[in-house]
C-alpha cells in the first residue's frame, strides 16, 4: 500500500518501520515534523530537549542502552551539537544511531547556508542524502543498518525542498530488533586521551570498509540515458531538477551516500561519458572529491553556490555551457507574485515591547525566534542578530567594552557615570536552549546588564512546540514546569519584573526602572503574554476606530500591526485580522481607537486545559 506523505512525514514512517525506540530533538524548520510525526507512533518515546547537544547526547545515551535511537536538527543546530557529533564518531554506538541534519538552501527560516556535508567528512561520520519522501523513508532503515554494521552514527542530510515535498511512499510494517545487552567497556566509551587514541585507528578503519560499501551499494546508482556526449554527477533535490529538464536524455549517476563517497564508481562514470557536470547546492562537495580523483568537471565555475537552483536555472546553465538550446520540460509562471514583506502576527504580545524598547532608544542585541521581525521598519527594535543564545552573552561583552570608554570613544572616568542603554531580548524556549548560560556569565562577571525575557508560552517560530517552561510535553501532557523568574533569581539576578506586553505603560515604567543611571547588576525584565496564534489563547474580538476622532497622525501605526491601514486618511483596522489586543488603543492620542482588550483576562494567560 502507498501513502501520499511529506518528506519529514515519510522521515517519521522510516523510523517507526526501522524499530527506533527513541527520540530526542530541538525544533528547527525545517526538520521540526520529523520529530512531530515521529511522536504519533505508540512504540517511539519521543522528546523535546532544551538544545541540539543535549538531544545529541540523550540519543547517544539510548543507543548505548542497546536501543535504535533517533535525534533531529537543523543545520544551525548541528553546530550546536558538533561537540558530542565528533566524539561519538570515536566512541560508535550499540544501537543503531541516526541523526538528521536539514539544510536550508536560500535561507528560507535561516540566518545562513551552511552546507552540513562537511560535518560529516570532518566528523569521519557517513552521511545519506534522500532525493524525494520514499527514499526519506527508505535511507532511514538503511541507515540504522549501516550503523549497526559499521559501529558509527549515521547522519542522514535533508533540506526545504525534501522535507516539505509529497511523493508516494509504500508503508511497511514495524520490524524492532532485539535490543543488544548493556555491556561495560570503558576503553570503548570513556574517551580520555589514552583510550582516544585507540580509537582514532578504527575510526580511519571503518571510513576505509564505508568507501568500499559506497562502491556497490543501491543507495547509489546511475540513470542511463539515450546520448553519451554529457553526464551528470548529482544527489539530493538537484536530482530531481536534472530529472524534471533532462528526463532520459543523458545518463545521471546519483549518490546517496554523499559521504564517504565511491570513488571507482565515479571514475568509471566518467570514463562512459564525454563531458561531466557536477550539479550541487552550496558548496562544490561532490566537485571537489571528483577533483582529487584527477577528474576535469564542470561545477562551480558554471553553477552558483549561493540560494537555491530550480528548473529553469538548471536549463539556462546548460544551455549557456553547451552553447545550444536544450530539450527541455519546463514551465514557466507568468503571474507577478506580489511581495510579502516579514511581519509580526496581528495581536504579537511582543510588538508592545519593542514599542518601548525603541521609545526608550535602547540599543538592543536580539536573538533568534519570530521575535527577529522587530528589526524591521516600523518597529526598527533590533540592532543584531547572531545565533541561538547570543543576545544575552553579547550584551555581556558589549557593556563590558562600553564600561572601558564613554561614547565619544574616550576613556571613562572613575567614577564610572555616563552609561549607554542597552538590553538583550530572547525569547523563552530559546533562553532554555542557550540563553541561561549567557545570563550566568553576566552575573558571575558582575555585568550591568538588562535581559528581556520575551516569554510567550510556546516555540513560536518552528509552529508552536512546547519547552521546559510551557508546562506539557511534547505529546502535550502536562509535565514539570521551569519558573523562569525563580530560574533568574536562583543564579543571582539583582532585580526580576514580570510585565505584560500589551500594557504599555506598565513595560514603559518596567524598561525606565531597570535602565536608569547608576543601576548595577544583572535585571531580567519577563514580558509574559501567549503567543496569539495559540489555540488556547482566548481573544476579546476586533476593536474599532471612530473615524470623526481619529486626526489621522498615524501614532497607532508605530508598531506595525498588518490589521491596521489607512484610508482616505484615515484608520482603519481590519476585523478578520485584529486580535483587540489594544496596543494601537494605547498609542492613540484622541481615543478614536475603542480598547477591546479592557473586556480580556486580564491576566493575559493562556486557558487551562
Amino acid at each position: 500500500m502507498k501513502k501520499l506523505m511529506l518528506g519529514n512525514e515519510a522521515f517519521a514512517r522510516g523510523l517507526w518501520e526501522a524499530g527506533c525506540s527513541f527520540i530526542s530533538s530541538y525544533p528547527g524548520t525545517p526538520s521540526t515534523e520529523i520529530t512531530e510525526f515521529g511522536a504519533k507512533y505508540k512504540e517511539i518515546y519521543a522528546e523535546w530537549a532544551p538544545n541540539e547537544k543535549v538531544a545529541m547526547e540523550s540519543a547517544f545515551g539510548a543507543s548505548l542502552a542497546g536501543l535504535r535511537s533517533f535525534c533531529g536538527m537543523k543545520h544551525v543546530g548541528l553546530n550546536v551539537a558538533a561537540d558530542p557529533l565528533f566524539t561519538i564518531s570515536y566512541t560508535g554506538v550499540s544501537g543503531g544511531m541516526v541523526i538528521a541534519v536539514a539544510d536550508d538552501p536560500a535561507m528560507h527560516s535561516s540566518q545562513n547556508e551552511q552546507d552540513s556535508r562537511h560535518y560529516a567528512r570532518a566528523s569521519k561520520i557517513p552521511m545519506l542524502e534522500p532525493s524525494d519522501s520514499s527514499e526519506a523513508k527508505d535511507f532511514v532503515k538503511a541507515a540504522y543498518e549501516i550503523s549497526e554494521e559499521y559501529d558509527t552514527p549515521v547522519l542522514v542530510r535533508m533540506c526545504t525542498r525534501i522535507a516539505h515535498c509529497q511523493n508516494p511512499v509504500e508503508i511497511c510494517d514495524r520490524e524492532t530488533p532485539p535490543p543488544k545487552p548493556y555491556e561495560k567497556n570503558f576503553q570503548k566509551y570513556v574517551m580520555m586521551p589514552g583510550m582516544a587514541k585507540k580509537r582514532h585507528p578504527v575510526v580511519e578503519e571503518r571510513t576505509s570498509a564505508l568507501e568500499v560499501f559506497a562502491e556497490t551499494s543501491t543507495l547509489n546508482r546511475t540513470d542511463e540515458g539515450r546520448d553519451r556526449s554529457i553526464g551528470v554527477i548529482t544527489s539530493g533535490t538537484c536530482y530531481n531538477y536534472i530529472k524534471e529538464v533532462f528526463g532520459d536524455e543523458y545518463p545521471v549517476l546519483k549518490l546517496g551516500t554523499v559521504w564517504p563517497m565511491p570513488k571507482r564508481k565515479i571514475l568509471d562514470f566518467a570514463k562512459s561519458v564525454g563531458r561531466v557536470f557536477v550539479v550541487e547546492e552550496l558548496d562544490p562537495f561532490i566537485e571537489t572529491h571528483c577533483k582529487s580523483l584527477g577528474l576535469d568537471v564542470t561545477g562551480k565555475d558554471l553553477f552558483t553556490n549561493i540560494g537555491e537552483f530550480s528548473q529553469n536555472y538548471i536549463e539556462g546553465k546548460f544551455a549557456e555551457a553547451m552553447g545550444r538550446g536544450i530539450s527541455v520540460r519546463t514551465k514557466t509562471i507568468n503571474a507577478e507574485i506580489p511581495a510579502r514583506p516579514p511581519v509580526m502576527c496581528a495581536g504579537c504580545p511582543h510588538r508592545g515591547i519593542y514599542h518601548v524598547l525603541k521609545k526608550n532608544r535602547l540599543t538592543v542585541l536580539g536573538d533568534i525566534g519570530c521575535y527577529t521581525l522587530g528589526a524591521v521598519p516600523p518597529l526598527s527594535a533590533i540592532d543584531t542578530t547572531i545565533c541561538m543564545g547570543a543576545s544575552v552573552s553579547a550584551l555581556h561583552g558589549f557593556n563590558k567594552a562600553r564600561s572601558l570608554t564613554d561614547e565619544a570613544g574616550n576613556a571613562r572616568t572613575a567614577d564610572g557615570t555616563a552609561r549607554l542603554k542597552t538590553a538583550a531580548v530572547i525569547g523563552d524556549s530559546t533562553f532554555m536552549h542557550s540563553g541561561v548560560t549567557g545570563l550566568i556569565n553576566a552575573i558571575y562577571n558582575e555585568s550591568d546588564s538588562l535581559i528581556v525575557i520575551l516569554d510567550n508560552s510556546t516555540t513560536g517560530m518552528t509552529g508552536h512546540q512546547q519547552n521546559p517552561t510551557t508546562g506539557f510535553n511534547l505529546k502535550g501532557d502536562p509535565c514539570a514546569k521551569i519558573n523562569l523568574e525563580e530560574l533568574c533569581r536562583s543564579v543571582g539576578a539583582a532585580r526580576v519584573l514580570v510585565v505584560d506586553p500589551y500594557n504599555i505603560a506598565e513595560c514603559d515604567a518596567a524598561v525606565k526602572s531597570l535602565t536608569a543611571d547608576g543601576l548595577e547588576g544583572v535585571s531580567v525584565l519577563i514580558s509574559r503574554r501567549p503567543c496569539a496564534l495559540l489555540k488556547s489563547v482566548k481573544h476579546p474580538g476586533p476593536i474599532h476606530v471612530d473615524a470623526r476622532r481619529c486626526i489621522g497622525c498615524k501614532s497607532c501605526m508605530q508598531i506595525g500591526c498588518p490589521a491596521i491601514s489607512f484610508k482616505e486618511g484615515k484608520a482603519v483596522i481590519d476585523e478578520t485580522q485584529c486580535t483587540g489586543c489594544g496596543i494601537c488603543a494605547g498609542l492613540c492620542k484622541v481615543g478614536a481607537i475603542g480598547c477591546a482588550a479592557k473586556n480580556a483576562d486580564p491576566e493575559g494567560r493562556r486557558e487551562e486545559r
